[in-house]
């Protein structure tokens, strides 16, 4: 399966619509998700034919897969009847995508697989310039068989893959790709359980909803355990069109059918309008920073601040039900800061929230997009915070792009925040004790030098992404001509 997608992206490098790693995985996810989609509609029928039963398919007969991409005969693709040349860019480009961006025509429910479809088609569009070059991966992806539970299964697995090379790719991506090792450990400290309600209203490419859907899915012990699982457990928001769709497909991969999602800014919602039906028992999120909001934006909140990661704070205390919990990744300046927003909702943690743990993170996690310093805070939502439990993650290594932080390495720092066991990288400080709100991790126990990296090496990588920032806004200037 792996290396089918990488002959994918290899005949996608060729094609002159294409520039970079984003736009390989956006291209690739509307085929795949477009098969997928045919598979599904296929055992609907199936199933509903077995049970004495009609399945009205979604996709109307002429723009079904086996009709306009992989028509067969004799179970063999029928090159005669398959189209190639124009014919077949045009169809794509003219017929198929309109004939999906009206789905929202007749479809108000956002919850429906035809309001997804809607969604996906509106925000993406075919870049794929040569007809040969669609059809060579339409040949490829037509032999995928989605309705192998090991297959799908694969996929799933070398779309995480595509996603991770798509952040590593280019600068900006880290709003797509946080560090699975990293999820996977968050994951494990909150431990969610069944009929537990978890939500990431900047959910990128869905890893945190993914992960705890991994984790639930081995304790689901019942039909109803796992309807619930796949329809009503998961809730997600995601403002950026390619990381919605991205996120859609991740999905979807991951048998994850009709996912509860909504693309729109979170930040938008008033959250003085929240009641009990809007709140979540666990929230796992790593929410964007170092964007800035609008005057507008910022009057949705109690205290204002152009900070989106103070914004999104905000937001997902009031959306934590009574004895809910959360796990959220920190940009380090949001525990130092004491300007006066950043105190007033930092005092809001302590007194009505329980943060319990800070888990202070390596410089380099988010590499190769960025070296800021994170930090990773567990609250409840259950008394007054009295003591704060820190854990620094200590590699004694440096990171680096090729060497990424693993799950292994992760695994003491879980089992420390379980037992809360007190040693050299761990230290209890009571709540009285701070000052200013200043919540930043200061280890008592050691007195040693971070690992700095070399000027020579800074400056070294502060050009190298100068000059891929120039290519990419030459290949942007490039798509609006």
């Amino acid at each position: 399966m792996k290396a089918e997608i990488n002959r994918i992206t290899d005949i996608l490098r060729r094609d002159d619509g294409i520039s970079w790693a984003m736009q390989y995985t956006e291209q690739i996810s509307w085929i795949l998700f477009l098969k997928f989609f045919d598979d599904y509609e296929k055992a609907q029928e199936l199933e509903a034919s077995l049970n004495g039963k009609t399945y009205t398919k979604l996709i109307s007969p002429e723009f079904e897969w086996s009709t306009w991409a992989a028509p067969k005969k004799d179970w063999k693709m029928d090159r005669l009847s398959a189209m190639v040349w124009d014919d077949l860019k045009e169809f794509v480009n003219l017929k198929l995508f309109p004939y999906l961006d009206k789905f929202r025509d007749n479809s108000t429910d956002y919850h429906s697989m035809k309001y997804k479809i809607w969604e996906i088609f509106h925000f993406i569009s075919n870049r794929i310039e040569n007809w040969n070059t669609l059809r060579e991966v339409i040949d490829i992806i037509d032999w995928m068989n989605f309705q192998s539970s090991e297959d799908l299964f694969e996929l799933s697995k070398v779309y995480e893959d595509l996603l991770q090379w798509m952040g590593n790719d280019w600068w900006n991506s880290g709003e797509f790709y946080t560090p699975r090792a990293v999820i996977k450990a968050m994951v494990e400290c909150i431990d969610p359980k069944i009929w537990e309600t978890i939500y990431d209203w900047a959910a990128g490419s869905c890893g945190f909803l993914i992960e705890a859907y991994n984790h639930l899915r081995q304790k689901a012990k019942t039909t109803a355990d796992l309807n619930w699982l796949n329809h009503d457990a998961l809730w997600w928001n995601e403002k950026t069109p390619i990381a919605y769709i991205m996120g859609v497909m991740n999905m979807i991969l991951h048998w994850v059918e009709n996912p509860n999602i909504n693309k729109k800014n979170t930040l938008i919602d008033n959250i003085r309008d929240f009641t009990e039906k809007d709140w979540f028992n666990i929230i796992l999120a790593n929410p964007p920073f170092w964007w800035k909001e609008k005057e507008e934006i910022q009057a949705n909140f109690p205290i204002k601040s152009n900070a989106t990661e103070i914004l999104f704070l905000e937001h997902f205390m009031k959306k934590l039900k009574s004895w809910g919990r959360a796990a959220i990744i920190v940009p380090e300046w949001v525990l130092f800061n004491t300007s006066n927003a950043f105190q007033w909702v930092k005092r809001e943690l302590l007194e009505n929230y329980n943060l319990h743990t800070i888990v202070s993170l390596p410089s380099g996690i988010f590499l190769p997009y960025a070296w800021v310093k994170t930090n990773v805070i567990f609250f409840e939502k259950t008394k007054p915070t009295e003591e704060i439990y820190y854990y620094e993650v200590d590699l004694g290594r440096k990171l680096t792009k090729n060497k990424p932080i693993t799950f292994e390495e992760l695994q003491w720092m879980i089992n420390c925040y379980k037992s809360r066991e007190i040693w050299e990288n761990s230290w209890i400080v009571k709540v009285e004790n701070i000052k200013d709100y200043d919540l930043s991790a200061k280890n008592p126990n050691k007195n040693k030098e971070e690992i700095l990296r070399e000027p020579k090496e800074i400056l070294e990588d502060i050009e190298k992404s100068d000059n891929e920032i120039k290519v990419h806004i030459q290949n942007l200037k490039g798509l609006l001509k």
